[in-house]
């Protein structure tokens, strides 16, 4: 699934923009809004200090956090947003998840605010017990552009949660060779990836990357780009992405001239 959307002159593209793909870690760019909505009604602060405790470490799973705080630690609400999006940390996003009241608060906030084709209903611990559970986590690539496109246009935050996101979304070390991974070294792309694991019989269920991009003229398009079910190795999967990027950077660098 792909969608595409110039910000500036609303050049849009959609192939398959409409089928339900799993989320994987996308959906901790969703998480991270909510918590940040939260954070804005005053509910929650960036500041305040959240306890880890060495049993919530427990899971045999993806976590930067758990690698440098073994025995747990204690840490601001703005350093556990940043390892959940930034470094897909997946123990992060389960504690954001218990913080706000779990899933059901973030299918109610996008309900709430008119956004169409997501379902979040398992946390990290959930789809990491059966492969099936993924799949109840999903969104279409035309659903991620359009939220993409309404956080740009700063509709659902303050300005410093919206700035924070921003910059956390810049700091990305997951996925490189993905929507970023064919464009110039110094380009800016605000984007979040998902990736799941690979079944007995080598389906990948999820390689995904959205974003932003700001091409070399300062002007931006919003891409969404899922790949699901693939019998295809990593390698290919990120080239499927990083090529449909390209293409998309030189369309619009080539339209601008």
């Amino acid at each position: 699934g792909v969608s595409i959307m110039g910000i500036e002159d609303e050049d849009t593209l959609t192939i398959n923009g409409n089928r339900h793909y799993p989320l994987q870690s996308v959906f901790k760019f969703h998480i991270a809004i909510v918590v940040l909505a939260e954070v804005d009604k005053g509910n929650l602060s960036l500041n305040q200090k959240v306890k880890i405790k060495k049993s919530d470490l427990k899971l045999d799973t993806w976590s930067p956090i758990k690698d440098k705080f073994p025995n747990g630690t204690n840490l601001t609400l703005a350093e556990i947003i940043r390892y959940t999006v930034s470094e897909s940390d997946n123990i992060g996003c389960d504690i954001l998840l218990r913080l706000i009241g779990g899933t059901k608060i973030i299918n109610q906030y996008f309900l709430n605010n008119n956004f169409k084709d997501i379902s979040i209903q398992a946390n990290e611990e959930e789809m990491h017990k059966d492969w099936n559970v993924q799949f109840t986590n999903w969104t279409t690539t035309n659903s991620a552009n359009n939220l993409l496109k309404a956080f740009y246009d700063k509709r659902l935050l303050s300005k410093k949660s919206n700035d924070f996101l921003w910059k956390t979304m810049i700091e990305t070390t997951t996925g490189k060779k993905r929507i970023k991974g064919q464009l110039p070294e110094s380009t800016i792309v605000a984007h979040k990836t998902g990736t799941s694991g690979t079944n007995e019989k080598g389906i990948s269920a999820a390689v995904n990357d959205i974003g932003i991009v700001t091409l070399a003229n300062g002007k931006h398009f919003i891409i969404s780009i899922f790949v699901s079910n693939s019998y295809e190795n990593g390698e290919t999967n990120e080239k499927i992405i990083s090529d449909i990027s390209k293409l998309t950077w030189n369309y619009f660098m080539n339209k601008m001239n």
